[in-house]
């Protein structure tokens, strides 16, 4: 289906697996011309066999300030950028949590973060969008999540403030629930599955996301031009409970 994308151009950082990868899809199949990157170029050349013709693509490393600013003077003006690197440290009680695990998870995931957004203004459209994926970590209150959500929250918090700051650009984040995507590959198959199990019952739809679940969310962000200073929760209402 076709939307008032066609033809802008639309940088997701993050976009070859997962999260990223679908709302690429997404976007692409809407008219947009994508420019996904990963640091992995096994990854980056499968993601761009699947995504077609509307899609090209770089291996960057989004910790690396210089491969960053590189990479947006490579790319000139554009549209619309979606921000969906992670890392998956940052979990575990707080008695116990390595603080320099908890470092690690900011370095892979708020840092990245908040440099691309600065790195992305002098080329990005004023009249575009940056869309933050952070987790929905950052207000759920359970045990043993306190440091993914001190890392998601950083995030969140800033979301209203630079869509002041920033307008008319437009700064928006989809915030996720438990989503089936490789996030979870730290976990053995099996533990992987009986905790899969155990949030979809957590849930209030009954089940855990997939990418697309979000990749919608994100669409949606990127099109309406009325939608700005906005987290939007895709949870499947694990918050609630």
């Amino acid at each position: 289906m076709r939307s008032s994308l066609e033809g802008q151009r639309v940088i997701i950082l993050g976009g070859t697996s997962g999260i990223g990868l679908a709302a690429a899809r997404m976007l692409a199949e809407g008219g947009a011309e994508v420019v996904v990157t990963g640091r992995d170029p096994v990854k980056l050349e499968a993601a761009l066999r699947e995504l077609g013709p509307n899609a090209r693509g770089e291996a960057v490393d989004s910790g690396s300030l210089e491969a960053l600013r590189a990479f947006y003077e490579r790319q000139g003006r554009f549209d619309h950028l979606v921000i969906s690197v992670s890392g998956a440290k940052g979990a575990g009680a707080f008695r116990e949590l390595s603080l320099e695990e908890l470092r690690a998870g900011f370095e892979a995931k708020f840092w990245p973060q908040l440099a691309s957004a600065q790195l992305a203004l002098p080329t990005l459209n004023p009249s575009g969008s940056i869309t933050f994926v952070s987790a929905i970590s950052a207000r759920r209150v359970a045990v043993g999540i306190s440091g993914l959500a001190a890392i998601n929250g950083a995030l969140e918090a800033m979301v209203p403030s630079l869509a002041l700051e920033l307008a008319p650009l437009r700064v928006n984040a989809v915030s996720p629930g438990v989503v089936n995507t490789s996030w979870w590959n730290w976990l053995p198959e099996e533990q992987r599955s009986a905790a899969f199990k155990q949030y979809a019952e957590e849930t209030t739809v009954g089940r855990i996301g997939e990418p697309e679940d979000l990749a919608k969310a994100i669409a949606y962000l990127v099109d309406n031009t009325f939608v700005t200073g906005t987290v939007l929760e895709v949870d499947g209402g694990l918050r609630l409970k």
